[in-house]
């Protein structure tokens, strides 16, 4: 009987001794709710793939582990709109409990964010909008919105000049003589398309060009038809703009090319969904762009890997911007544990505002970037990343065969600027 009542005291010890020890184990280990709002579904859905092939990639390189924190991505699916992502994030705060943000695509999204995340006081650390509008709402009231990073991406106006810049260049040395100096300027409905065209259009202005129309369309339209009809008849000599749906800007060059355009078509973002030429086809030779390459060896590799993993061939802005904000992000984290000892908002705020927005802790080439040669902030350029050839930077680039040549500026060109005849 007492070896019985023996044997019970010892499973009882050890039940009681394990049950501690898991519990001692659980708590050791923390956790880091990482909200991530990308377009997972709707017209823009290859960016929300893009994003998470991207963001996996960088978190799984780390163990998804940050000192004695597991990371724990939730996603939220923006739908590209405003109301939808709003909603959804406030859902994924008050629900799932994120402690900090990350990422997101469309410019009318981080507008409607910016309310969401001060209210909330989440950080939202990289947000790629990129729009005016963004700008002028952060400016109004920088301490309200302090908790509305850096944006991933710069105000459009400060890169969309290349494209004209590199036209000029071309007409200066004699490479092209263009039948008018008329331009079309078209764009989608968005904060995005009208600050990126607003852009543009003063960009021609200012070089002597003619504006022949300013026409702005859903990011869902398919038939373009009716309107590059009209081009063709104004005989433009340039069509200038962007869209982000892929679709519609799929559509929108492959139409141009079925009705014989022969003026030089400038699509800022063809190229961000990684399929886009099998949308496309030939009909995207001589098409303008601007949009880093997958040059470097990492990078090429990077992109061999995700297509291993993923089954599809990235593309570099939508994938690759975003796999280098993700490990910018890490830098971020990793020094907010050295500083605070812990991961929770105001010790992300504290790092956010006094050592990323000021240029303090930067993320270059040296740190595994892949894109850009450094990502820095400065209380000049805020809430921009510096743009210059030396950071951030776009070269303009020509398609053919589905891949782009750089062609502007000389000091980076693969290629003479070809034009149809």
């Amino acid at each position: 009987m007492k070896k019985l009542r023996f044997k019970s005291s010892l499973v009882l010890l050890f039940f009681v001794f394990f049950g501690c020890f898991q519990t001692a184990g659980a708590a050791a280990e923390k956790t880091l709710k990482v909200g991530i709002t990308a377009p997972l579904t709707g017209h823009s859905a290859l960016w929300g793939t893009n994003a998470k092939a991207a963001v996996k990639t960088a978190f799984n390189g780390i163990d998804n582990k940050i000192g004695d924190y597991r990371i724990e991505v939730v996603w939220i699916d923006s739908q590209s709109d405003p109301a939808k992502a709003t909603n959804a994030f406030s859902e994924a705060v008050e629900k799932k409990g994120i402690d900090v943000a990350f990422y997101d695509v469309h410019s009318s999204v981080s507008v409607a964010l910016m309310d969401v995340v001060s209210k909330y006081e989440i950080p939202l650390i990289f947000p790629l909008g990129a729009a005016g509008t963004i700008n002028e709402k952060w400016l109004s009231d920088p301490d309200k919105f302090r908790f509305f990073g850096g944006k991933g991406w710069p105000e459009p106006g400060k890169l969309a000049n290349g494209y004209v810049e590199a036209l000029e260049h071309s007409i200066a040395n004699g490479s092209w003589t263009p039948p008018t100096k008329k331009v079309a300027i078209y764009g989608e409905q968005t904060d995005w398309g009208k600050s990126f065209c607003s852009q543009l259009k003063k960009s021609f202005e200012n070089a002597g060009w003619e504006i022949f129309s300013e026409d702005y369309l859903p990011n869902t339209q398919t038939d373009h038809y009716p309107l590059l009809s009209k081009y063709k008849k104004g005989e433009v000599s340039v069509i200038a703009g962007t869209i982000t749906g892929t679709s519609s800007m799929t559509g929108f060059i492959k139409q141009s090319a079925e009705i014989g355009l022969k003026a030089v078509i400038i699509a800022d973002g063809l190229g961000w969904s990684g399929n886009w030429y099998s949308m496309t086809g030939q009909s995207s030779n001589y098409v303008l762009d601007m949009i880093p390459q997958l040059t470097t060896p990492e990078a090429k590799k990077w992109a061999e890997d995700i297509k291993k993993e993923y089954g599809f061939l990235p593309s570099p802005n939508a994938g690759g911007l975003v796999y280098d904000y993700a490990n910018f992000f890490i830098k971020v984290a990793n020094r907010v544990l050295e500083k605070h000892g812990n991961l929770d908002r105001a010790s992300f705020q504290d790092v956010l505002v006094t050592e990323v927005n000021t240029g303090k802790i930067t993320y270059s080439k040296k740190d595994g970037a892949i894109i850009m040669q450094e990502y820095k902030y400065t209380p000049e350029s805020m809430p921009d990343p510096v743009v210059a050839q030396d950071y951030f930077y776009f070269p303009v680039i020509q398609y053919f065969k589905g891949k782009g040549q750089i062609v502007f500026p000389d000091q980076w060109k693969e290629q003479d600027m070809k034009f149809r005849k």
